[in-house]
């Protein structure tokens, strides 16, 4: 008899996962008839609806799979759309018949046939030929729209005019019309961006913009869309770059014959690693792209150290316990393969025999310096004395509980510190079971106070995430201080750690004062350390010190206000009570239904928009402030 096999933990996790969206999509993704008369009265009152352009190349396709892709268009409650369709001369005549006889019925729908069987980006291009929109919406043959994308793309085209690029999340959907495997993104983060093409699916392009790069490049089939994507985003302001936090597009799976991503994905990826190499190149970052060791499907962007790498101040400050600085240190001076540093040991005040003597042997190195600052304890005030002292260029705040796994470490984040565009660099820290303890801080996450709280927490080291966020360089709002790069002349510019949050919050009040200055923070997997978290503090939910939490969370509250409820780079489809990629319920901010709202005009949600893109939303409630 057959030994039965149960399932993995990851297999469960995704069958869990997947009822999981069938029930939120129930309860937040059905359409009522008053729904559907809302936003047709909605765009009935618009002075000046845009006409959207919906772009598809054609080869091949199962007939059944191309009449639900056009069906999907013509379904649209926004009716200010052409489809224009390439047919890139596909065997036979069946499809050309179709979309003959679907054109006669549809006076929309714009359609041609190549004379000579090309590629993707042929095939695109010659769909593009036909467009007259102002916007081109990019489609494939197989795949399905949801029934309000168009008006969600109308209503934030003519909300912000200066938009250039538009993008939507997605899901998967089946043959049987399943969906699944949703995608909810962030705002645009350009980190994630070169490693993974975030914009598609559903991207929307100015017309213009489309025309003036050149379209889609040959020689870039299986990538054509990244390219296309890295080549726009690169020619427009971060504020010309706008997400629509629903899933509007719905990318067809196991529809019989696999998509050129699917069936060849390795060629897919170099396709589109060639085309980010092309866009480093013309930027002239001195960055490599390499394949990601953490997850395949995706790049690695490396960044390059100058040749002569500057100082790096390593702070840590510390009380007593001997054997967890010995071990931090150990790996710092002895297991780091970065050289130009030096160590600053801020002691807060240690009397153990241990740590006196443990002192006496650091300060033979000349690489090491004991500060004392006595008095109680205070971490903004410890770093800000040692900052002050520090004569690097980078200053590296390490807790005394951390400990080196990877040599390469501080190289990872001293090169991503030293971009001029850069804040603060966070590190993926594990618990000593490979757990990890820190992939990044998103912004009102958390059961306790819902002022900021870690990311993927308890995931193993191994996993690379959904959709490869543990195996991704990301920007974030923040990241942890227990071990966080940051050039000292920032780390001065924005005046340190605030002194008045002597132990919780410091970091998260740092990174969002840093993008209130315009820089912007990440977080990399590629720097990973082990983290006993709290080890020599002890926790901050018992006796004395939960008044003391109790007080600097009022008084993140104070600084940030709102900024605290919409994290840019955690989607608000998204659940803040866990950390992990669970579902909200309801959905947040602009995930919500806009046609549920008080009817407004486009043009006056726009004045009313929680976080102008480009913009921090610390920067954001400051400018409301």
């Amino acid at each position: 008899m057959a030994r039965r096999l149960l399932p993995t933990v990851r297999q469960v996790a995704a069958t869990t996962l997947a009822f999981a969206y069938q029930r939120w999509l129930a309860n937040h993704d059905v359409l009522r008839a008053e729904d559907r008369s809302a936003i047709t009265a909605e765009v009935a009152g618009w002075e000046d609806p845009p006409l959207l352009s919906v772009v598809m190349p054609a080869y091949v396709t199962q007939p059944a799979m191309l009449r639900a892709a056009i069906a999907s268009v013509r379904a649209q409650l926004y009716p200010v759309w052409q489809l224009c369709i390439a047919d890139d001369a596909s065997p036979g005549e069946e499809v050309g018949k179709m979309l003959a006889a679907i054109a006669a019925e549809e006076p929309r729908i714009r359609w041609m046939r190549r004379g000579t069987n090309g590629n993707l980006s042929a095939a695109s291009n010659s769909a593009f030929a036909l467009a007259t929109g102002a916007w081109v919406v990019l489609m494939d043959h197989d795949d399905l729209l949801h029934e309000t994308s168009l008006y969600r793309v109308a209503r934030e085209i003519c909300a912000h005019s200066d938009a250039a690029v538009v993008y939507s999340d997605e899901d998967k959907i089946d043959g049987n019309g399943h969906r699944s495997d949703p995608y909810f993104k962030p705002d645009f983060d350009p980190e994630l961006f070169m490693a993974q093409n975030i914009v598609s699916h559903l991207a929307c392009y100015r017309r213009d913009l489309v025309a003036r790069i050149g379209g889609f490049r040959e020689g870039f089939e299986g990538g054509q869309d990244h390219d296309l994507a890295l080549r726009a985003v690169a020619a427009v302001a971060p504020a010309a770059i706008r997400h629509i936090p629903a899933v509007l597009y719905h990318w067809r799976q196991a529809s019989g014959a696999q998509s050129l991503s699917e069936s060849q994905l390795e060629r897919c990826v170099s396709a589109s690693r060639r085309a980010v190499e092309d866009v480093l190149a013309a930027e002239g970052r001195g960055a490599a792209v390499v394949p990601n060791p953490l997850t395949s499907a995706y790049h690695r962007i490396v960044q390059q150290l100058p040749d002569h790498p500057p100082l790096v101040s390593v702070i840590v400050p510390t009380r007593d316990r001997a054997e967890l600085l010995g071990a931090c240190l150990d790996g710092v001076l002895r297991r780091t393969a970065y050289s130009e540093l030096e160590v600053i040991v801020v002691d807060n005040g240690s009397t153990e025999g241990s740590t006196l003597a443990l002192f006496d042997r650091l300060a033979a190195d000349p690489r090491v310096r004991i500060l004392p600052v006595p008095g109680s304890f205070n971490y903004s005030r410890l770093n800000n004395i040692a900052a002050a002292e520090a004569r690097g260029e980078v200053l590296m705040l390490l807790n005394n509980d951390t400990e080196v796994i990877d040599p390469d470490w501080m190289c990872e984040m001293v090169a991503q510190a030293l971009r001029p565009a850069i804040g603060a660099v966070g590190a993926k820290l594990l618990y000593p079971d490979d757990r990890v303890q820190h992939a990044g801080v998103v912004l009102g996450l958390g059961a306790v106070g819902n002022v900021a709280g870690h990311v993927y927490h308890l995931a193993a080291r191994g996993d690379p995430g959904t959709f490869g966020q543990l195996g991704l360089v990301r920007s974030a709002s923040a990241v942890t201080a227990a071990c966080l790069a940051v050039r000292r002349a920032l780390y001065l510019e924005i005046g340190g750690l605030d002194e008045n949050l002597k132990v919780a919050f410091n970091d998260v009040d740092f990174c969002l004062r840093l993008s209130e200055a315009g820089y912007r923070n990440v977080w990399t997997p590629f720097a990973v350390l082990y983290h006993r978290e709290s080890a020599s503090r002890g926790d901050d939910l018992s006796g004395e010190k939960a008044e003391r939490f109790k007080t600097e969370m009022d008084y993140m509250r104070r600084r940030w206000g709102t900024a605290l409820e919409s994290d840019p780079y955690w989607n608000p489809n998204l659940s803040l009570a866990t950390g992990q990629r669970d579902l909200a319920q309801p959905p947040r901010g602009d995930a919500a239904a806009p046609w549920r709202t008080p009817r407004r005009s486009p043009r006056e949600a726009s004045i009313a928009s929680i976080r102008p893109r480009g913009a921090s939303a610390a920067a954001a409630a400051v400018e409301r402030s």
